[in-house]
């Protein structure tokens, strides 16, 4: 027995066009966008557990205050403004299994 719907889709994706691009190339792309936001997706947490640690051994030290009631207020100025930019950058990616992949692999890697 044939899977024909598979034959179909592998002639497709080998010799099919898409707005004139071949199917890989199409494909390609949210692997590479996915590796290069994995990238940046590290180094922002690196840059932001180093400013953490810092913000607590200033606090410590008493040369600068940190009280949950100040951190409430950024977060209910900032935080609908970050979380509509969050959600509107995650509208335009490409999220498909490429793009996870590429996250992944950028994340790890480097």
């Amino acid at each position: 027995m044939k899977l024909s719907l598979l034959d179909e889709l592998l002639g497709f994706i080998t010799s099919g066009s898409i707005a004139g691009l071949p199917p890989l190339v199409v494909m390609i792309i949210p692997f590479i966008v996915g590796l290069i936001v994995g990238f940046f997706v590290k180094k922002v947490l690196k840059i932001a557990i180093i400013v953490g640690i810092i913000a607590v051994i200033v606090s410590y030290l008493g040369l600068f205050g940190l009280s949950l009631d100040a951190l409430k207020n950024l977060g209910t100025k900032y935080g609908p403004i970050a979380f509509h930019y969050a959600v509107l950058l995650i509208g335009i990616l490409p999220l498909g299994l490429g793009f996870i992949i590429g996250l992944i692999l950028g994340f790890i890697f480097g």
